[in-house]
């Protein structure tokens, strides 16, 4: 098949192009912002005719969770509208679509793991228009596959493990939020699930929304401390509420996830989130 991956240079795009160097029998097509605009619709249109795109898999995304509070028109732009662009071109070829979204689409009030069925309430403008381009997605009638994720980690990039390692290195105590709940992911093993429900659909008619995340649930906090202890860091996490932190954006203060429907469906057990992070960290202490 020939399989579309929008924003290859970022933390899942990364374990897609690792895949696909692995041996795997799909011809892939990597792009990025300088390859491929995913907010000019003819761009994506002459891309999807002249690839004849059977799967496009979308990582591409405005996550500046804070920024997106004084950018709501870049947000916008795309987290829904070039989701619309996707779809629809999807839509035109038959194309299987996979769409990247967030927890923060959930309020985060409650104390259960979130299912896909419930209503979605964000608080913030990241929130709020990554739950636009969900609904965009099922609007448009394509094929397609949403999964929902949360606390995104990898070797490459921005992301909390990395900015906790350095950290650690310069400081021996920082503060971390401790009433925010939910669970890490890995983004391999997040490219790994996308890859088991891709083999085990093919090209079937498919309109569904997983939760994706590691196994276990902890805060901030807690995964600081666990950075610090498994990256041989000598630093502590020290708590602090949401509120003393004064981040810009509102956050949902639960957001772990019901997993059992992604299990069901590709029959496979979910990583431990600690297990996953030492597997990182090895992959980092290779790469520095």
């Amino acid at each position: 098949m020939n399989i579309l991956v929008t924003g290859c240079n970022g933390q899942l795009g990364t374990e897609f192009r690792k895949i696909s160097a692995n041996g795997d029998a799909n011809n892939w097509i990597f792009t990025d912002v300088e390859e491929l605009d995913i907010c000019d619709e003819n761009a994506v249109n002459e891309c999807f005719t002249n690839n004849s795109i059977d799967i496009c898999i979308n990582c591409a995304a405005y996550t500046a969770v804070d920024k997106a509070e004084d950018n709501y028109d870049m947000a916008r732009k795309l987290n829904a509208f070039a989701v619309k662009i996707l779809a629809d071109a999807c839509k035109k070829r038959g194309a299987l679509f996979f769409h990247i979204s967030t927890d923060y689409v959930f309020k985060g009030d409650g104390n259960e793991p979130h299912l896909e069925t419930e209503p979605v309430a964000p608080l913030s403008v990241y929130g709020k228009t990554k739950a636009e381009g969900e609904q965009l997605i099922r609007e448009s009638g394509c094929s397609h596959v949403i999964i929902r994720t949360s606390w995104l980690y990898s070797s490459v990039g921005n992301n909390f493990v990395k900015t906790m390692l350095r950290l650690g290195s310069e400081r021996e105590t920082v503060t971390v939020v401790s009433d925010q709940i939910g669970s890490p992911t890995w983004a391999l093993d997040l490219a790994h699930f996308i890859m088991l429900i891709l083999n085990k659909n093919g090209k079937k008619e498919i309109h569904e929304t997983f939760h994706f995340s590691d196994e276990g649930i902890i805060s901030w906090c807690d995964f600081a401390n666990a950075i610090f202890e498994l990256g041989g860091k000598n630093c502590k996490a020290l708590p602090i509420t949401t509120a003393q932190f004064g981040a810009k954006a509102h956050r949902p203060a639960y957001s772990a996830f019901n997993k059992t429907k992604i299990k069901d469906f590709t029959g496979e057990e979910i990583p431990f989130w600690r297990d996953s992070l030492i597997k990182c960290l090895e992959e980092l202490n290779k790469i520095n």
